[in-house]
């Protein structure tokens, strides 16, 4: 059995693989016609189809330097193999598959207390409302959840986590505009101790300051959330946005300078046509994705499969019965 087909008798079980279809159409359609075009049965695996090859990676949002690993690790292969163009493309795929390798997902729940989230990113990323998305997620689940809306920078970013909040159920533990985030999250922690909540998601400011300000304020949540639980924050994870390809990368950088981020939801993933930023992400920063914002409802927000997420960028609908 070939790598696709592998893929695709794990993809057809999935419940949520018209979700990742529908995420990723935009990606699907411009790379699917452009592998097609390379993989013909009649063409040559000569240097001109390999630049061809480098040029469809790169436009996927795929970096110079992640390209390269695949495609040195590609032509290694196929040194030592005489295959078909069909059979190429499934190795290409199953390097890309290897090249991204395994990554621990979703939460591990605190063995005592609550378990607290701290989300980190930019403004404009959809980090507000992927906290949202997150406590959904975690309260249909059986959890109890609260938001802590530290973004105290932003009048807006607290009026719609505490819109958020009460759409959804869940308290929301809100500061006033300007006010010290630390105290913001000393509170917070409080509740979820009283209340015994088992998640707590914490919103962050989402100003992308020179790198020292940025690692003050966040080490300073970090004391007063540590003070007050145990352990915590147990979890940090980084919103990226996927429209903006290089530069999100460039943001994950400066906060992984800052603190230690854990694992990144790139957002929006719908939205764009270039679907090789996942592998660009693990490979220049070895930090996986762990959710993925396929569109706008609440169940939109899917866990990562790197199975489904491989099908979905190359294979598509029509593949799937």
């Amino acid at each position: 059995m070939g790598f696709l087909d592998q893929l695709k008798e794990k993809f057809t079980k999935k419940a949520d693989k018209d979700i990742y279809l529908s995420g990723f159409e935009r990606s699907n359609r411009l790379l699917r016609t452009q592998m097609n075009n390379l993989f013909d049965p009649l063409r040559q695996r000569d240097e001109d189809w390999f630049e061809e090859l480098m040029m469809i990676l790169v436009e996927s949002d795929i970096s110079v330097n992640t390209a390269n690993n695949i495609i040195e690790k590609f032509k290694k292969e196929l040194r030592v193999s005489d295959i078909s163009m069909s059979e190429s493309k499934q190795l290409l795929i199953s390097i890309m598959s290897e090249l991204y390798g395994d990554f621990p997902l979703d939460l591990m729940l605190a063995l005592e207390g609550p378990t607290v989230v701290l989300i980190v990113g930019v403004n404009g990323s959809g980090k507000t409302t992927t906290i949202a998305k997150l406590a959904q997620k975690y309260k249909n689940e059986g959890l109890s959840v609260a938001v802590a809306a530290g973004d105290t920078f932003r009048a807006a970013a607290i009026e719609q986590l505490s819109t958020w909040a009460l759409r959804i159920g869940v308290p929301c533990i809100a500061g006033k505009p300007q006010q010290d985030p630390a105290s913001v999250m000393v509170d917070a922690c409080r509740y979820a101790k009283e209340n015994n909540i088992d998640v707590l998601l914490c919103d962050t400011a989402g100003r992308l300051q020179n790198k020292t300000n940025l690692m003050n304020e966040l080490a300073k949540m970090f004391r007063v959330i540590g003070r007050e639980i145990e352990g915590g924050p147990h979890a940090i994870w980084l919103v990226l946005d996927a429209t903006t390809g290089q530069n999100g990368l460039s943001q994950a950088k400066v906060f992984m300078e800052a603190t230690e981020v854990g694992g990144i939801i790139l957002t929006k993933m719908d939205g764009t046509a270039r679907g090789g930023i996942v592998l660009t992400i693990k490979e220049e920063t070895g930090i996986g994705v762990i959710f993925l914002g396929l569109g706008e409802k609440p169940d939109d927000l899917r866990p990562f499969d790197k199975d489904s997420y491989l099908y979905s960028l190359f294979e598509g609908k029509e593949h799937v019965r």
